[in-house]
C-alpha cells in the first residue's frame, strides 16, 4: 500500500518562499587499519557522552560493515563532530541524510 504524500503550503515572508531548515546531516566514522577497538568506543562514550552498550555497538557497526552514523543535526553541529573525531585520530565524514 503505497500513501499519497501531502502538499503542505508554506507561507512566504516579504514575497520569499520560507525555506526548509537545512537538517539532518549525519557525521559518519569510518573504519581504519589503525585505532583499536577499545578506543573508538572510549571516544563515543568520552565525546557523545554515549552508554557503553551504545558506543560498543556503534564501534562494531564501525569495524564490521566499515562506518556507522554516530551523530545527526545541523550541518553546523557536524562539522564540529567532524573535526572533533578528526581530533581524536578517527576518520569521520559529514553527510546530508
Amino acid at each position: 500500500m503505497s500513501v499519497a504524500p501531502v502538499e503542505i503550503e508554506r507561507p512566504e515572508v516579504e514575497g520569499q518562499p520560507v525555506t526548509e531548515p537545512d537538517t539532518p546531516w549525519v557525521t559518519i566514522v569510518h573504519n581504519d587499519p589503525v585505532n583499536l577497538m577499545s578506543y573508538v568506543q572510549y571516544v563515543f562514550q568520552a565525546y557523545f557522552g554515549y552508554p557503553k552498550d551504545k558506543a560498543r555497538k556503534l564501534m562494531m557497526d564501525v569495524h564490521t560493515k566499515g562506518r556507522a552514523v554516530v551523530s545527526s543535526g545541523s550541518r553546523e553541529e557536524m562539522e564540529r563532530d567532524v573535526q572533533a573525531m578528526h581530533g581524536y585520530g578517527l576518520w569521520a565524514t559529514l553527510q546530508h541524510d
